[in-house]
């Protein structure tokens, strides 16, 4: 391997923990056998053809709510983003109480049913990838209260479970669709140590049933649900109360399309915006003491997964920031989705969208190359001894054979059950411990480490990829940029570039 070369850095960083503080992607995912023995049970002995009709006219509906969000006028959309001010100037939209059951997509008992069938694994695999980041990134989080804001039939207080599964204490759940809430109670009949429940259909309701001091939660957490309200008004005015109830780190999911991430884009902005606004007012004041009490709260930052906190460097040029989560399909998904004559695939993509900001400022750390020198090929290959190019063919092949990659192979449709894939009882100390094992190294929230997004593209010695970086040391503002890493001008982050895939971190 290449040697790396530290001149004034203080960390002992090694390519090893590079590459291990890069890694934000998840593999194929597995959905958990508990919620797939729990989705078994709530949908029973459904008739298959009657069920797919359900999956189907269910996806044709989330088409129709695509459809009448992209007619919308773009004015309005862009006069807000632009200039936040002079919108609330003109229009009281703020003063709007917006309830989200009167606006949002309300689910029938039949479409329930579908829901779960077809899309809660996919909801699921997504969210648990994006809050497994926002763990990563943040270490020192652990979340004992959590509000889950359209939580539908409850994918995202699924994926909290597997995240952290001890610190969470209570979840408000805001979800307006009777059918939902109804099917989310039944799915988590059975589970063990869960944490203090309480549901409501819509904001308003549960500030009113809570108090002030107790509004504030740890985490928000708001997945596939924007999108569903065909008001970019009412969508902004939503945020900011969601806003308003987080106490540290709200999340926003929306599905990989360009209208998702237009979505996820928009309400970036206003945050950032509305953040900064607040944080200047501050600065003005003439009373340094009241400064002090209000820098840990006042201000906002994106944790993933932007690497700055400037303007998006993809609006205008055709491309839309999105990420791709694979996973195992379960049976009921095999079963009842629609195939076209043709058996389906052992495994799906779930593309999505999202952002995570946490209240205060960001971190001011050192960028993880600083003070850093790599050899080039030439320099490794002039300090090599005679006795380093004598080749024991035993440990060559060996070596060879735990390098090869394993291609994905498919599932037989016939045999195919991934509600027995893992053993039927599971052990406590198991349960307990989770992924705790051998923490990889962290990557810090620095300016530093860039994002990449889409696939790089490897054409022999050369890989290229579309990084979007800080291009300033506070990380306020950012760029999107194409870089090529050759073997030649630097042998250890090209080992590094071989390995990396999209939604991974990019060191600078």
């Amino acid at each position: 391997m290449a040697s790396l070369l530290q001149e004034t850095s203080q960390k002992v960083l090694t390519p090893e923990i590079l590459r291990s503080a890069a890694k934000q992607s998840q593999g194929c995912l597995v959905v958990p056998v508990r919620l797939r023995r729990a989705i078994k049970k709530y949908l029973g002995d459904q008739e298959v053809s009657h069920l797919k009709r359900k999956v189907l006219r269910l996806s044709k509906t989330f088409s129709g709510i695509k459809d009448v969000n992209l007619q919308l006028a773009a004015t309005t959309s862009k006069e807000l983003v632009e200039d936040p001010l002079k919108s609330v100037e003109q229009s009281q939209r703020w003063k709007i109480k917006s309830v989200y059951g009167d606006i949002g997509f309300q689910y029938t008992d039949d479409e329930t049913i579908a829901y779960v069938a077809s899309r809660m694994p996919a909801v699921f695999s997504a969210c648990y990838r994006v809050l497994n980041e926002v763990r990563r990134r943040l270490p020192d989080f652990s979340p004992t209260s959590v509000l889950d804001f359209g939580a539908g039939t409850g994918s995202g207080f699924w994926a909290l479970r597997e995240v952290w599964p001890h610190s969470i204490q209570k979840v408000n759940i805001v979800e307006p669709s009777q059918s939902m809430q109804r099917a989310g109670q039944s799915l988590i009949q059975g589970l063990k140590n869960l944490p203090l429940i309480h549901g409501y259909d819509s904001i308003q309701s549960l500030n009113k049933d809570i108090s002030k001091s107790e509004r504030e939660h740890d985490l928000v957490i708001a997945s596939y649900v924007l999108g569903e309200i065909p008001s970019f008004q009412d969508r902004v005015t939503i945020v900011r109360q969601l806003w308003n109830l987080t106490k540290d780190v709200l999340v926003l999911v929306e599905p990989g399309t360009p209208q998702g991430s237009n979505i996820i884009s928009q309400m970036r902005s206003h945050i950032l915006w509305m953040e900064k606004r607040k944080w200047k007012k501050y600065e003005n004041k003439k009373n340094i003491a009241s400064k002090d009490l209000v820098t840990q709260t006042c201000g906002a930052y994106v944790v993933a997964p932007c690497p700055h906190d400037g303007k998006c460097p993809l609006e205008n040029s055709g491309k839309y920031c999105h990420f791709v989560q694979r996973l195992q399909r379960t049976t009921t998904q095999r079963t009842y989705k629609h195939s076209k004559g043709k058996s389906l695939r052992g495994f799906e993509d779930e593309k999505f969208s999202f952002v995570a900001f946490r209240r205060g400022q960001r971190p001011r750390e050192p960028w993880p190359l600083d003070g850093m020198r790599f050899e080039t090929l030439k320099e490794q290959r002039a300090k090599r001894n005679p006795e380093d190019l004598e080749i024991d063919y035993e440990d060559l092949v060996k070596m060879e054979n735990q390098l090869q990659v394993v291609p994905y192979q498919e599932a037989d449709p016939v045999s195919y059950d991934s509600d027995v894939m893992e053993t039927e009882v599971l052990d406590v100390d198991e349960e307990e411990e989770g992924e705790e094992q051998g923490e990889p190294a962290l990557a810090d929230l620095s300016g530093g480490w860039g994002r990449i997004v889409f696939p790089p593209r490897r054409r022999g010695r050369h890989i290229t990829m579309n990084i979007c970086r800080s291009t300033k040391r506070d990380a306020s503002e950012g760029s999107f940029e194409q870089v090529v890493v050759t073997q030649s001008q630097n042998p250890t982050l090209h080992h590094q570039a071989r390995r990396s895939i999209w939604g991974d971190l990019w060191p600078y």
